[in-house]
């Protein structure tokens, strides 16, 4: 008999790549997305379900009794978007990291307590973390809303777990990328500029600040940890990431370089464009390493160079 999988955020990057796994899998899976923006998959089981709303949340857990619930719903909210309104971005963010979250949390416990949770988390819980590196230990000191909004879905996520016994694990991820990002992200930026530049579309990429850094990594690594995740023993927090940093400069040279450019020819930086300095992570997945046996299985380079490679291709079959 196949497992049933609810996966809360389906039409975004992971929600997409996990589908696809799971379904490789055998899994029934069920995709949600808010209303009037249900995944545009043509699937019979994508449906558009008012995620904050408890009362339908819980007519969902209840009829369906999934084995399995993903939650990767997130108010995105990227380094070079003025934060604008900080109230309504609090409410916004709050909404779909907590609200939303305990909604999910309180009908498992309520009406089918086998089922198991995952909660994407984010480095940005860690702020500006002392050290190199960052472990579960590390101090959760968040800087940004979207970093305070994700803590408090953690700790949300340990509150259910703790004290009603929900098996509710959190992947705390780092950074993940794939031809699957929107380009309000540097990653895709960078590679539809190159493939671009290349093709003779354009002259330059303007970006914010060169020297940010990121520990980058792979996004169908990190769905298949998300699922590695939910059939361990335990629930617990998990680091899930690669455990080097990158530089944004190294990022775009590795891009324009593949390409046979020199990156330094093509890129102009803007500081203007940086609203808010974020602080360079990178995260020591030992812990979750250990328990599961995940490994990311591709590097910084590969990772680059997949990227460019798919914007390269998607423009070719342009006439």
């Amino acid at each position: 008999m196949s497992r049933r999988a609810i996966i809360v955020g389906s039409a975004g990057q992971d929600g997409t790549l996990l589908k696809q796994l799971l379904l490789s899998k055998q899994y029934e899976v069920l995709g949600v997305g808010k209303p009037g923006n249900a995944p545009p998959t043509g699937k019979a089981g994508d449906v558009p379900v008012d995620i904050g709303n408890s009362a339908a949340v819980s007519k969902l857990i209840s009829n369906t009794r999934p084995d399995e619930v993903y939650f990767l719903a997130a108010h995105h909210h990227s380094s070079e978007q003025d934060p604008g309104d900080e109230v309504e971005l609090f409410r916004l963010s709050t909404e779909v990291h907590l609200t939303a979250l305990v909604a999910f949390l309180e009908a498992v416990r309520r009406n089918c307590p086998r089922t198991r949770l995952f909660y994407a988390a984010s480095s940005h819980i860690f702020g500006s973390a002392p050290g190199s590196m960052q472990d579960e230990g590390t101090p959760i000191n968040p800087e940004t809303i979207y970093g305070i909004t994700k803590a408090a879905g953690l700790f949300a996520c340990r509150r259910y777990r703790n004290i009603h016994g929900v098996f509710a694990s959190v992947g705390i991820l780092y950074n993940h990328e794939s031809p699957l990002r929107n380009i309000r992200f540097v990653s895709k930026k960078i590679a539809a500029g190159v493939a671009a530049i290349k093709r003779g579309l354009s002259a330059k990429i303007v970006l914010g600040d060169l020297d940010a850094s990121s520990d980058w990594g792979y996004a169908p690594d990190y769905v298949d940890a998300m699922h590695r995740m939910l059939q361990l023993e335990t629930a617990d927090d998990f680091i899930v990431a690669t455990g080097e940093s990158h530089t944004v400069r190294e990022f775009a040279e590795a891009a324009f370089e593949y390409a046979g450019l020199d990156y330094r020819r093509f890129v102009e930086a803007d500081p203007a464009l940086v609203q808010r300095r974020m602080p360079g992570l990178a995260g020591n997945a030992s812990k979750f390493s250990a328990a599961s046996g995940w490994r990311p299985s591709v590097g910084f380079r590969e990772l680059v160079q997949r990227l460019a490679q798919h914007e390269l291709d998607e423009l070719q079959r342009i006439p």
